[in-house]
């Protein structure tokens, strides 16, 4: 796995915690890939605060597009490559744990668009 070390003035790191401690922000125009996200079984293992996604298996996603990289540090964390490792995670990381969820075209470009404001 990947491990990232960051050093930030103490004020730049204060900053960072009370955004990382925040809602994620909503948007209506995700709606439909929110409320995708949210009746799948995408909530049995990621968590999104302010959400019923209360998943602890896999990483907290509140804050997804704020990382660098994806799936352990495979690959860098764009909206493609996440639509990519929606649909096929062993794909991008043998062995990975996360199931492919068998969304349509339509769907796993409405779940990325959704995750993608997940900022």
């Amino acid at each position: 796995m990947l491990l990232r070390v960051y050093v930030d003035a103490k004020d730049a790191f204060d900053a960072w915690v009370r955004q990382q401690r925040a809602p994620a922000r909503q948007q209506a125009d995700v709606a439909e890939g929110q409320h995708l996200f949210l009746r799948t079984a995408c909530i049995n293992c990621h968590a999104v605060s302010a959400t019923v996604a209360t998943g602890q298996f896999g990483p907290d996603l509140t804050h997804l597009m704020s990382r660098d990289t994806i799936a352990s540090g495979i690959a860098p964390n764009t909206v493609a490559n996440l639509r990519s490792w929606i649909r096929d995670p062993e794909s991008l990381k043998p062995g990975s744990r996360m199931p492919a969820m068998k969304l349509t075209d339509g769907e796993l470009d409405s779940v990325s668009a959704y995750l993608a404001t997940l900022r």
